[in-house]
């Protein structure tokens, strides 16, 4: 646990911190609060941060003393409420971040950075606009196209910061998406390596997975049985 004289310092360094116009793309992230957080995964601290570029309320939950540390398991969760809260089968969100706090939980450290991105940056109603679509037999990313988005709108110049603030100085990222490292690394976040997330597909969400890893490089493999190679560490998921 990061103890309560270190977390008054985490707050005052953050509350006199300024960002540079070029660091972080000119986004500048505070805390704002830090609690305790006892959970069904283990116990955990929350930490609330702002900034001035989204004003969304991104939050960080932390197994263990972060502060300083190196290769410490981390995962970027963006928001999916449908996922995270319902349990919707359409996705793989709900049980990657399940996964991610059992991991987590069990390990003597660790975050998981949860990034208010909701439909991988479209938002919520954009998102449901673009289930709609899908459900007319459009494929996600064609929804998305369809919707006058990328595919992917997400940034983790917001995130890169947070890891930052918490003094962490590598990871081992909890990912199956390249794009999400090198976007680290190019905010300057040292990846040491990746820890894969194994799912296994349902009939809902089999060609959503299989869409993603064609058009999105997502790191699935060919029969879509989500293998991951190249890997130093992997979580099983079995149903």
């Amino acid at each position: 646990m990061i103890s309560r004289s270190a977390i008054k310092k985490l707050i005052r360094e953050s509350e006199k911190h300024c960002c540079l116009q070029d660091k972080f793309s000119g986004t500048c992230v505070k805390i704002a609060a830090v609690a305790d957080l006892p959970s069904r995964f283990g116990k955990f601290q929350v930490v609330a941060f702002y900034n001035n570029k989204d004003k969304e309320e991104h939050a960080a939950f932390i197994k263990g003393n972060v502060i300083g540390g190196t290769s410490v398991p981390t995962r970027l969760h963006s928001q999916c409420l449908t996922g995270d809260a319902i349990g919707s089968l359409r996705c793989d969100c709900h049980e990657q971040l399940k996964l991610s706090l059992k991991y987590i939980g069990k390990a003597s450290c660790g975050i998981i950075l949860y990034l208010r991105q909701e439909g991988r940056g479209i938002g919520f109603v954009n998102k449901i606009k673009a289930y709609a679509l899908q459900d007319e037999g459009l494929d996600t990313i064609e929804a998305d196209k369809f919707l006058g988005f990328s595919g992917d709108e997400r940034e983790y110049n917001i995130a890169a910061h947070m890891l930052f603030s918490l003094g962490i100085k590598s990871v081992k990222l909890m990912t199956n998406n390249p794009r999400k490292i090198e976007d680290l690394i190019r905010h300057e976040v040292v990846v040491n390596s990746r820890i894969p997330l194994i799912t296994s597909p349902n009939k809902y969400n089999r060609f959503y997975l299989e869409t993603k890893r064609k058009k999105s490089g997502h790191l699935l493999d060919n029969n879509n049985e989500i293998i991951y190679e190249q890997a130093e560490e992997i979580i099983v998921k079995k149903q």
